[in-house]
């Protein structure tokens, strides 16, 4: 009987720090599950001629512009490898993109390759966020004796914020203030206060007979 009682608290024992293992390891409020930011960098070499964007290279980097469906977040920036710079094909890449509702990255970031002589090269940096290894429901049971948090915990919330986030890399170090307009942030509420309320001139007068 000694036996089968010791081989049982040693079965029960198993089974406990089995459920006590790595699915409950986290006993801090601080999830395990953190968005990962991934940028990715896209580039276009454009032929200039005397300094300018030809017509036809304006066509093939508007359509490379509609294939990568550039939106906001994405950093789109010139590098130009002339001594001088082709600043007239620069300015009509610049109008370009902003008529796109972004705008032009004054530094460009290392990217493969050299420009060949007589090029521009268009980059577009692209940041994407994720949770990896969510979901995770390997603490299916309700058994907790070490009172931690279980292996989902996190999962929807920073799921949701790498997911919504505007501009990932603000989840790495978000934008510094650049100043604002009050005066434009108010605008709103300020038309909707001045706005004459509806009621104020009285019902209008439908007739009711009808047309003869």
């Amino acid at each position: 009987m000694k036996k089968i009682a010791t081989w049982t608290i040693l079965a029960c024992a198993s089974s406990l720090a089995g459920c006590t293992g790595a699915a409950y390891s986290n006993r801090s409020l601080e999830s395990v599950h953190q968005p990962v930011v991934r940028n990715s960098l896209y580039q276009f070499d454009v032929a200039t001629a005397n300094g300018e964007l030809p017509p036809s290279e304006q066509g093939r980097l508007q359509g490379w512009l509609d294939a990568m469906g550039v939106r906001y977040g994405d950093r789109i920036a010139v590098e130009d490898p002339s001594a001088y710079g082709a600043s007239s094909a620069q300015a009509t890449v610049r109008a370009m993109v902003e008529r796109r509702g972004l705008l032009l990255s004054r530094e460009a970031p290392v990217t493969t390759g050299a420009v060949p002589e007589g090029y521009l090269r268009v980059v577009v940096t692209r940041a994407s966020a994720s949770v990896p290894g969510c979901p995770n429901w390997d603490s299916k049971s309700s058994l907790n004796s070490a009172n931690a948090t279980s292996s989902n915990y996190g999962c929807a919330v920073n799921g949701n914020l790498a997911a919504m986030v505007a501009d990932p890399n603000d989840l790495i170090k978000g934008t510094s203030d650049t100043g604002h307009d009050p005066l434009a942030a108010t605008r709103a509420i300020q038309t909707y206060r001045t706005k004459p309320q509806t009621g104020a001139a009285g019902l209008s007068k439908v007739s009711t007979g009808g047309g003869q």
